[in-house]
């Protein structure tokens, strides 16, 4: 997923942290929609040097010396150059960060004053919107600051990230109210417009962009109606805030004994935290992806599963009275906005253009899914029937949310002979990690140069990206950090952070991208180094897609840079990538036994691949549940009890019960609070450009450099400078189709 604060021009925590209409702050982009959907809010750091707040004793401990690659890397086989920008520095203190947001917000004020106080004469181009793009990159500069509440060990300092986060969007709720500004802007526009002003593509599509984030904000809307807009964004803004904070503050356990853990892979249990009392030994799981999800997938009793998932569901119950205020408050928005529902207000600037059109596709999917996942639902049921009479447990009929994951991975192994615990012997993160880094950069046209410095743990990684054949500081790229192990307080899933965006600045110079990927991969075990899941492997090469558009993009101006497209695009490019990990040369190039040392073998690589539309109906269900569940709520025009309707919708449409009691799953529903409030639908929505990309340029030889390059041009360099279809027109060769995605799913053409 992506996450983006930005500049104020959509006005809900999603439009101030994650739209893409609009870019302030760029926010998380997360990773594929796996289920559950659980997301927080990032930020981002100054380059400027200040006071150490550290001694040298914490700064040693600090410094990255952790390293996935060996010295002897190809990956620094090119003679190091020095980069022209220095990267974000991650030595703040509480009071620092506090302080550089508050300066940043008064320098600015000051531009916004300047701006809205010129003549009428005087509005120009240059002199309004190039000065208000300035503002966006000088609020997009505190991005790294703001991260610090997703990957510090501090409290003090994630404290103080959340609280500069909480000004810095109260700050943009009064800037993007502030109707002199809004002026300025139509003068410039009428000028330009009455002198014949030849404009470039992006600067046309930068003018229209800033009038329409005027009109969507309500600045044509009467004083008191504008005055009641200010004071519920701003609520709205705080309320997001503390949701995400919740997310990476929560720390339960759920115990149990080995016995109710027979089943889950030894190694996994022998890195779960271990307790007796007396003669009762138990093991602490806490809610972090690796620790939980093996219960859900291994535990062969269903109480065990049932107890992990009502934790796990209900581990974020402080979250509910938040949302139910949040979706008040949306409501309230957009109806003094004029709009009929808040899906329409959000949707307007997507490429589905409107919830209607949005229902319509979901409603499509879903015909088409259900009687592929009732058939699904129906084998699982009897491999669960027919192992409950062997072990002698109650059979009820029922198919619970907390047998899937389990069932899914017997019918797996039973009917392809293929052993999850087995495939990540083969995928060690020591050798994963490189390899997939070396097979984007042949791609690609770049190498990465790991940098020692001082950041905000030992385990983050910092890499100086530059071009293949880079001579000199012209060839560089950006950086990219890598945080891939779980720790507590951390953001507790796997996301890309575009800390920093690039643009132009004066005299011909360039601010180059910063991106950051979060993730929470298996630590090593006393048997074993940190193995990857299958499932990791292609989240992580999804994840890097995310750092990959964010790098490689270059435009003008910073609103436009990256990922800043079209919410339900910015998916595509990372979901076509994730076919790579599922061609057999690809999955070979990849992998290394953890011992032998030796590839996939080709009998396994064939049961990869051949499980990879094994259940889909049920898969692809369950992500209509979280998609639809966010439209209803954004389109219902009165509130209701949100438990209940989470629950029965996930009944009704994911084809799998819950606990008895109603659980308030909506509370760890992230997305709906980072940015993807009415986007959830994104996901599967841009699954139809990512197969079609895939099917058509690259599904031919997906190593191609020459394929990379034509990507690099028409996809990722362009950014959000243009509409989405015309960039996927360009790399296609023809408006984008549905038939690719509905083969690949149904084994038929939309035809």
């Amino acid at each position: 997923m992506l996450n983006a604060l930005r500049l104020p021009s959509s006005t809900s925590c999603t439009t101030l942290l994650c739209s893409r209409s609009r870019p302030l702050f760029t926010r998380r982009l997360c990773c594929k929609a796996i289920f559950p959907p659980s997301t927080s809010i990032p930020s981002r750091v100054s380059t400027r040097k200040l006071k150490a707040p550290v001694t040298s004793a914490q700064r040693a401990r600090l410094s990255s010396t952790f390293s996935l690659f060996p010295a002897s890397s190809s990956f620094t086989s090119m003679p190091s150059l020095t980069p022209p920008q220095s990267p974000p520095a991650w030595n703040h203190s509480p009071e620092d960060v506090l302080q550089l947001a508050k300066k940043t917000i008064d320098r600015v004020k000051q531009v916004l004053d300047k701006v809205a106080a010129l003549d009428v004469n005087d509005c120009t181009f240059k002199s309004v919107f190039v000065e208000l793009s300035k503002t966006e990159s000088d609020l997009q500069l505190l991005e790294p600051i703001l991260f610090y509440q997703n990957v510090s060990t501090s409290k003090e300092l994630r404290d103080a990230s959340n609280q500069a986060e909480v000004t810095v969007r109260d700050f943009l709720v009064e800037a993007e109210m502030r109707v002199d500004v809004f002026n300025a802007k139509k003068h410039a526009e009428a000028n330009i417009s009455a002198q014949g002003i030849e404009l470039s593509g992006e600067e046309k599509r930068m003018v229209e962009k800033m009038i329409l984030d005027g009109r969507r904000a309500g600045l044509d809307l009467p004083e008191e109606k504008r005055k009641a807009l200010t004071t519920k964004k701003k609520e709205l803004s705080q309320i997001c805030v503390e949701f995400s904070k919740n997310f990476n503050e929560e720390a339960g356990k759920i115990f149990f004994t080995e016995e109710e853990l027979k089943g889950v892979p030894t190694d996994v249990v022998s890195g779960y935290e271990k307790q007796t009392e007396g003669s009762v030994v138990t093991y602490g799981i806490t809610h972090k992806t690796p620790d939980i999800f093996p219960l859900f997938k291994y535990a062969q009793n269903p109480e065990t599963r049932r107890k992990a998932f009502s934790s796990y569901e209900s581990r974020l119950e402080v979250n509910v009275p938040l949302l139910s205020k949040a979706l008040d408050l949306r409501r309230e928005i957009a109806a003094l906005l004029g709009y009929d529902t808040w899906a329409d207000y959000i949707t307007e600037e997507k490429m589905a253009k409107s919830a209607k059109g949005v229902n319509t596709f979901l409603d499509d999917l879903e015909q088409k899914l259900r009687p592929v996942g009732l058939k699904d639902r129906e084998i699982l049921l009897a491999m669960k029937q027919k192992e409950h009479n062997s072990l002698g447990l109650p059979f009820d009929g029922e198919f619970y949310i907390w047998d899937y994951r389990y069932y899914d991975r017997k019918f797996v192994e039973e009917n392809l002979s293929l052993d999850d615990s087995l495939v990540k012997e083969y995928f060690p993160v020591s050798s994963v990690v490189p390899a997939v880094l070396g097979i984007y950069q042949s791609l690609l046209g770049v190498r990465f140069e790991p940098v020692k410095a001082e950041l905000w743990h030992p385990e983050a990684e910092l890499f100086a990206v530059w071009e293949a054949d880079a001579k000199d500081d012209t060839g560089f790229v950006g950086y990219c950090y890598l945080d891939l192990f779980p720790r507590e307080a951390k953001y507790s899933h796997a996301a890309v952070w575009p800390l920093v965006p690039g643009f132009d600045i004066e005299n011909g110079k360039r601010n180059y991208p910063v991106a950051a990927m979060v993730a929470n991969l298996a630590k090593p075990t006393p048997e074993r180094p940190a193995l990857m899941r299958h499932d990791d492997v292609v989240t992580f090469f999804h994840e890097m897609g995310h750092v990959f558009h964010g790098l490689l993009s270059k435009t003008r101006f910073p609103r436009f840079h990256g990922t800043n497209v079209a919410r339900d695009f910015v998916e595509a490019p990372s979901q076509m990538l994730e076919n790579w990990c599922w061609e057999p040369k690809v999955l070979e190039q990849m992998s290394k036994h953890f011992k032998t040392e030796k590839p996939l073998p080709d009998d396994l690589i064939e049961k990869i691949i051949k499980s990879r539309y094994v259940n889909v109906g049920l898969f692809y269900l369950r992500q209509l549940f979280f998609a639809k569940f966010d439209i209803k709520v954004h389109t219902d025009k009165v509130p209701c009890d949100y438990t209940a309707l989470w629950n029965d919708l996930r009944t009704s449409i994911s084809l799998v019960k819950g606990s008895d009691k109603p659980e308030p799953g909506q509370g760890t529903f992230g997305h709906i609070t980072g940015g993807y409030d009415a986007g959830y639908y994104g996901y599967t929505y841009s699954l139809v450009f990512a197969s079609d990309m895939y099917a058509t340029v690259f599904k031919k030889d997906p190593l191609d450099p020459a394929l990379g390059q034509k990507y690099r041009k028409e996809i990722l360099l362009p950014g959000g400078s243009r509409d989405e279809i015309h960039s996927l027109e360009s790399f296609l060769g023809r408006l984008p189709n549905s038939d690719a995605f509905t083969k690949e799913l149904f084994g038929v053409s939309s035809g």
